[in-house]
């Protein structure tokens, strides 16, 4: 009987927070969307300066960033380090991401924090989504990479927070003025949806 009513509650909490009940573990998608929601509080400057950093577990300086470092802290949040994941990745694979910088090597400062590589990362680990003009197939805690009218690329996290339009959810990303959360999902053209938990 507790084991029904705690299954209850839980259902209750994630539906309330817009998290379908089929998801088989919860937990991460929670850390992923409290971390960025904290971000958003934290990370007050956009910041694309190259900075050396730690390996693993390394990043800039929470009150800076750009919009990669949004999905790379809240991962690590939920469990997973893309710096190391990409990095591991990448050795193992380098000939199947970009080669938009002209390097010839893996960089574990930077890497992750690239938009195509991230892409390229979520695509190979199976975390891939049809791009869809639906709104309601945007669930809380999804990615989403846009190219931007200027040609360059831009990622961002679904939210569980509603829009001024109930049928779409406000975007956690750096776009120019720290990390926020706007109504962008369509603002810009859909490049990419991935739903790693």
């Amino acid at each position: 009987m507790k084991s029904l009513v705690r299954s209850v509650l839980l259902t209750l909490v994630l539906l309330t927070i817009g998290i379908p009940p089929g998801i088989a573990d919860p937990k991460p998608r929670l850390a992923l969307l409290g971390d960025a929601l904290q971000q958003t509080r934290q990370t007050l400057y956009y910041d694309p300066a190259y900075v050396d950093i730690s390996f693993p577990g390394g990043d800039v300086p929470i009150e800076r960033g750009v919009c990669s470092d949004v999905i790379v802290r809240a991962f690590r949040a939920a469990g997973v380090d893309l710096q190391l994941e990409v990095n591991r990745d990448m050795r193992k694979n380098f000939s199947a991401y970009p080669k938009m910088w002209g390097l010839a090597r893996t960089d574990a400062n930077i890497d992750h924090r690239r938009v195509p590589n991230l892409m390229k990362f979520f695509e190979r680990k199976g975390k891939s989504l049809p791009v869809s003009d639906k709104p309601e197939d945007y669930l809380p805690g999804d990615v989403v990479a846009w190219r931007l009218p200027n040609g360059l690329y831009h990622i961002g996290l679904v939210s569980n927070l509603p829009s001024s339009d109930p049928r779409r959810l406000l975007i956690i990303h750096n776009i120019g003025r720290g990390t926020q959360a706007e109504d962008v999902l369509f603002a810009f053209e859909v490049l990419g949806r991935y739903r790693y938990f």
